[in-house]
Order: structure tokens, then sequence, then C-alpha cells
């Protein structure tokens, strides 16, 4: 006689074991149909889960966040059962949910073409409008690898041959199509309505580059037509502000299969990298940081006493010079310790700030290579802040005001902030994590902070808070972070003579505010849509010339703009004026500086806006005064809609 303690502490007796479902029938109709799966205790499970003692229950539904996750999981099952009809020969891979949707990896003999992502999706609705259950079944290691022996799925069998025996295995059946999974899923094709597939890529099975190319077939799926429309004009608005695009468009970078991952910088993308750099210097100037710079290239003996080379070597590139082997900096931290190093220090001096534009590589596999957004060539403005356990406190508040100051300038005033915890694989005792991350909950504490607590997913060494930016269409990108490490520095051989004269190691706060410099740029890029607020765009002004009479003028003009540091550029073309205002209204420069014959005569200049705005005739001195005023308005200066 199983008694079910609902969330609202009401409870239910019931006289046998029975379903979730069947308790959610009990309540009422409607949320029987609406059931998805059901909390018993803290534990996920499906509907059909049998409820034999006494639990607290609450139900899912589409409209829970868990609900929305368990869709678009089973969306990837009637994906798999969409393909299976469609290309009978064809493994199945793997078919996790990801965020916004979900994917599936499938092995076919022939490419598919976009025609055959299409087909997939109509196959899909059509079997959608069936409503059919999709029937859980646990079996024994054995029936599994027997049933998919029977189905030829060599991938699934080598995923179940990695399982240990007494782990349980669920198959989950929708009609003649059979996969396995963890779940829950759906209990029926009726929760599954509104869908898209969204794209085709490569994928390496299980990631390595040395296993066999998989084909990777995308989707996204909401819990209401609404959502889904919603998501998908943020993928075409997505689509129209790829960095990528707008960077050949804007000639700012491009990459090349000689180095893949590795950015070549034009003229015009390395401005903005200036600036930014300028930027982050000066503030980092202002709060106290000393700014250095380590190599590049380090014997992998320091590698490994800090603890990177056990979790990191497989991302680490490596070469080997005079029978010593070296690694290429994949991060910066171990570096910065040994420039701590130098020289005895005593507590009077801490906190030392050590700020670096370090430069790292990381072999990311190539199937993972997005643009700048995701590179093996990279950035970080990293900094390192090594400190008593008494300064902690105050340190992660200045930071996180820092933070919040360079945010602001940049144009982005959402902040999204979680607390990560110790992971199972770290180092440290449990005494010492204790007080890193309390130290942590403090500063949240401290600095009034809403954030989500995300367990397990601290770095090895220490807790972090990391700080995500949310872009003006929406998108969620996490760029700053700061940790806790009461660890590598101990392991470095880092120390100081504290206040009693004994020697103790330093707290050392790993820390950045963009993180990768690239990765930042190609936010800023895709958030802008290439429409850079003045201080920050490559090109501030163009001097455009009506005739060939104007052009010592223009020359003048343009010297004068640039010998007041602004970056200007010069049209002197025997062009029409209106193409030359398109062309450079196009590449959504802010200004456009048109001289005639008026302005020769009476030394004016005649502004244009990129948006088309004539701001009339007026003073080279007036002009260089408002572009003077629109730089010193940083941030507040917003991203276009």
């Amino acid at each position: 006689m199983p008694t079910i303690t609902l969330p609202d502490n009401t409870q239910r007796e019931y006289k046998e074991p029975l379903t979730i479902m069947q308790v959610a029938q009990d309540i009422g109709p409607g949320l029987g149909k609406a059931t998805i799966a059901g909390y018993i205790d803290d534990e996920l499970h499906d509907a059909c889960e049998v409820i034999e003692y006494d639990v607290r229950l609450r139900i899912i539904t589409n409209k829970d966040p868990e609900g929305i996750e368990i869709i678009r999981h089973s969306f990837a099952h009637l994906m798999g059962h969409a393909v299976k009809q469609l290309f009978p020969d064809a493994k199945m891979a793997i078919g996790p949910v990801i965020e916004d949707g979900f994917y599936y990896d499938v092995d076919t003999e022939k490419p598919l073409t976009p025609d055959d992502v299409q087909a997939i999706e109509a196959r899909m609705n059509e079997l959608i409008k069936k409503d059919y259950d999709v029937v859980r079944e646990v079996v024994s290691h054995e029936k599994a690898i027997q049933t998919f022996i029977k189905r030829d799925e060599p991938y699934k069998q080598e995923i179940i041959n990695e399982i240990s025996d007494n782990e349980i295995i669920k198959l989950y059946y929708h009609e003649e199509y059979t996969d396995m999974c963890r779940g829950p899923h759906v209990p029926n094709t009726c929760h599954l309505r509104y869908f898209k597939l969204t794209k085709l890529a490569g994928a390496y099975w299980r990631g390595d580059s040395k296993n066999v190319m998989l084909q990777r077939i995308y989707g996204t799926a909401w819990h209401n037509k609404k959502s889904l429309e919603l998501y998908l004009k943020r993928l075409e608005e997505a689509e129209k502000r790829d960095h990528r695009k707008l960077a050949k468009k804007q000639d700012l970078f491009h990459f090349q299969e000689e180095a893949p991952g590795m950015v070549f910088w034009h003229q015009k993308g390395w401005a903005i990298y200036k600036v930014i750099e300028k930027y982050i210097s000066e503030k980092m100037n202002h709060h106290g940081y000393e700014e250095i710079n380590t190599p590049q290239v380090v014997d992998v003996s320091l590698w490994e006493r800090s603890g990177h080379w056990d979790k990191f070597r497989e991302d680490m590139f490596t070469t080997n010079s005079e029978n010593r082997n070296y690694a290429i900096k994949p991060m910066n931290c171990p570096c910065h310790v040994q420039v701590f190093n130098q020289g005895l220090k005593s507590y009077r001096e801490l906190p030392i700030r050590l700020a670096e534009f370090g430069s790292c590589h990381r072999n990311e596999a190539s199937g993972t290579l997005h643009g700048l957004m995701r590179a093996r060539s990279f950035t970080q403005d990293d900094a390192h802040i090594f400190c008593t356990e008494d300064q902690i406190q105050d340190e992660v508040s200045n930071f996180i005001s820092m933070l919040f100051e360079v945010y602001h300038d940049f144009g982005f005033d959402e902040i999204i902030i979680t607390f990560s915890t110790r992971p199972d694989n770290r180092v440290g005792t449990d005494e010492v994590w204790d007080k890193a991350e309390r130290a942590l909950e403090l500063a949240i504490e401290k600095n009034k902070l809403e954030c989500e607590i995300q367990p397990g997913e601290g770095a090895f060494y220490g807790p972090k808070i990391e700080f995500s930016l949310k872009d003006c269409i929406g998108r969620v990108w996490q760029c700053g972070t700061i940790q806790v490490d009461f660890s590598m520095p101990d392991l470095l051989g880092a120390s100081y003579i504290a206040e009693d004269s004994s020697k103790k190691a330093p707290v050392m706060l790993h820390r950045a505010v963009v993180g990768s410099m690239e990765r930042f740029i190609g936010i800023l890029i895709e958030n802008y849509a290439g429409s850079y607020p003045v201080w920050l765009a490559p090109v501030q002004a163009v001097v455009i010339s009506i005739t060939e009479n104007q052009v010592e003028y223009a020359k003048k003009v343009s010297n004068l703009l640039k010998n007041k540091d602004f970056r200007v550029e010069h049209d002197l073309r025997n062009e029409t004026i209106g193409l030359k205002i398109r062309d450079h209204a196009m590449q959504r420069i802010p200004y456009l500086v048109i001289l005639g014959p008026r302005e020769q005569k009476e030394s004016t200049v005649t502004i244009r806006t990129r948006d088309g705005e004539d701001l009339g005739s007026m003073t080279v001195n007036n002009f260089i005064k408002r572009l003077k005023e629109d730089v010193k308005l940083l941030g507040s200066v917003k991203s276009e809609e």
C-alpha cells in the first residue's frame, strides 16, 4: 500500500503498486494526458515506472524544464525511427539532447543531402500523426547485445560492451524501431509536435579523428508552436550575423587549411583586436595589475607538477628539442606562478596581481572548430591574483565590480552568473575545497548576486564563478570567470613570509573578464551585426570626394582626423558619389565625410551616418568634437535590434 506525497504535501494512499501515469490519471484526466515523466523522491523516471513503496512524487509535463528536455531526447529517437524507415542500411550511433535541441549521428553508405533531411523531417511528421505508444523494456546485458546484433547496429553493440554487467539497460520501442537509452522518454508520440530539423554536419565517432566520420543531423524541439517559431526566427537572425560571413564582407580576418583553427588577422580585424587589448590593459592598470608576458613553449615537467599534464595532455600540442619534451602552453597559470616565485615575498606585498594577454594553443578536434568561437590558437585576457585567505573577499568583489564595468562598456548589461562546485576528479583535500567554496559563497552573498549552482562543474583545482553575457538576440555566451585555488601554488612551490615569520602558500585566484579575445570579438561582431559603436569600429569615418577637384582637400581632412588618432580612410575613386556612399554604408562605417565644391570652398564637411541620417554641414573641428564625444560614450552605444 504505497502512500504518495505530492509537492504540496498532500498524500494519496493506494492499495496496490501503480505507475506514475496512473497516479497522474487518478489526480485528474487533464494531468494524465499532460504527464511525460515524474520524480520519485529525487530521481527522474519514465511515466511507466511502478511505485511500490511510500515516496514523494512530482509529475513532469511539457511545461517543466525537464519535460522539454525529455521531449527533445524523444525526438532524437523519433528521428532514428524515420531514418531507419527511409535508409534501412543506416547504422545508428548516438542521439543526445543539446541546448535548444538534439542530434543523431548516423553512418550511411552515401552522404545525406539537404533533400534527405527534408524527407526525414516529413517522415517524422507522418509518424507523429500516428500517436503511437513509446514502450520501455528493462533488459539484461545479453538481451541488449543480441537485440542490436539482430538489428545490425555495431555502434550500439560497442556502447553496450562498455556498460558493466550490473548496470541497468533500457530499450525503447518506437513501433518496429528499437533504441537504447537511460531515459526517460515520452510515453506517447502525442507529446511530440513542434520541431524542425536544422542542419547537417560531420562528426567523428567518439570525437576521435582516427575513427569513421559520421553524419550528424541536428534538430530543435519545443513545447509549443510559438516557442518554436521564435527560436527559428532567432536562428535566421543568427545566420545573418554569422561572424565568419561578416568578417569576409568587412575584410576582418580569415582561416585556411594550412593552419586549421588559427586566425589570420587582416588590418581591420586587428584594429578591433588592438582597441580591445588597449582598453583592457588600461582597465587592468587602473585596478592594480602588473602586465607580464610568459613563454609559449615550456618543458613538460612544469605541466606534470601543476597537474595539467594528467588532465589535459590530449589537448596539448607538444614538441621536442635536444632530448627534452615541451608543451605549447594551453593556459597561463603555471607560468604566472613562476613569475611570482622570483624573489622572496612578504605578506605586506600581497595581493600581487599578474595579468597577461597570454597566447594559448589547444588541440581541439577539427570537427568542433567554429571560426573565432572555437579555435586552436587564442589569446586570453588572463590574470592571477596571489593573496592571503583574508584578502579573498575583497579581491573577488573588486574583480566582480571591474567585470561589470567592462561588460557595460561593451554594451552588455544582462549577465547570467553560475557557481560551480567540486568535481569528482580533483586535487586537494575536502577541507581545502570546503574553504574555497565557502570563500566564493561569501563573495556571492556580499555582492548580492543571483546565481545558479552547478554541482561538480568546478575546475580540477578549485570552484569557480562564471559570468555569461546575453546578446541582443538572446543567446548566452560564457566569458568571465574567477576561481579560488588553494592547491596549485603549493604544488609549484609558491610561498610568502607570513606575519608570524612562517612560510605559507598564497591563495591563487584565476580570473578572466572576456576569456578568449578571439571568441569575444566573434561575439561582438555578431551582437552588433557589424555595426560597431564608434569607439570600437575598425574604421570610424571615411572621407569621400565627389569629384577629382576635391582630392587634395580630402587628403588634408583625412590627415587631420588621423593626427587626432581617429581611424579614418579616404575614398578618392573616380566613381559616382551615390556608389561610394552605398559601398561604405554597406561596410557599416559610422560616419561618411562627404566633400564637394561647397565644402572645399567653405572649409567644411558634410556628414552622413551609416544609417542614412544627414547631419548637415559642419567645420572639421566640430566633427572632431563629435567623434571625441562618441568615443567617450563607450558601451552606452547599444547593439542594433
